[in-house]
């Protein structure tokens, strides 16, 4: 079953209950998920919903991609399929068509998203997108071991691993909550 609105809604209220400090910044989505809109579509640019996972290997380095896309180093991800029944798949599904990584050895930190941000996202003309929002939930997961494989070469230019301090520095605090996840 395809992701609703209602489980976007429940995921957000869910992430709020644990982070309150974020209620100011994601007030705007929880305001649009109450209306309904099917935001799980990517064709929705009042704002969709997009998946990261942030994969931490060994508790030291962080798994990051060279985006297409922006020209920088982020965390695999993108947006929902149809096929997606859970958040936390779909940040899997996106971890491993980018990364070429074996699902097999990935734990999940945490049920929960780790970080959930709202912010622009600027028109791509060539994708026939104005410029629109992007709610994007995180994920934590856990590896002893993982190898980069054959990376989505029309999105990412490669997949590496950074320490966590450097990939906190590329990427930003959401680094951080990848390591004090807990299930």
């Amino acid at each position: 079953m395809a992701i609703s609105d209602s489980d976007i809604a429940q995921a957000l209220l869910a992430y709020l209950e644990c982070n309150p400090d974020d209620a100011v910044s994601l007030a705007e989505p929880v305001r649009l998920l109450a209306e309904g809109a099917d935001f799980a579509s990517r064709r929705n640019f009042s704002m969709h919903v997009t998946v990261g996972a942030l994969l931490v290997r060994g508790g030291a380095d962080v798994l990051l991609v060279d985006h297409l896309a922006y020209g920088i180093l982020l965390q695999p991800g993108g947006h929902l399929e149809p096929t997606d029944s859970t958040l936390i798949s779909a940040a899997v599904r996106e971890l491993v068509e980018e990364t070429g990584v074996d699902p097999s050895g990935l734990v999940p930190a945490s049920k929960m998203p780790v970080y959930v941000e709202h912010g622009r996202v600027p028109a791509r003309p060539a994708k026939d997108e104005p410029e629109h929002f992007h709610l994007d939930f995180g994920y934590s997961f856990l590896t002893t071991q993982a190898d980069v494989g054959p990376i989505q070469e029309s999105e990412v230019r490669g997949a590496t691993w950074h320490p966590l301090s450097v990939a906190e520095r590329l990427v930003g605090p959401r680094i951080a909550r990848a390591m004090t996840a807990s299930t």
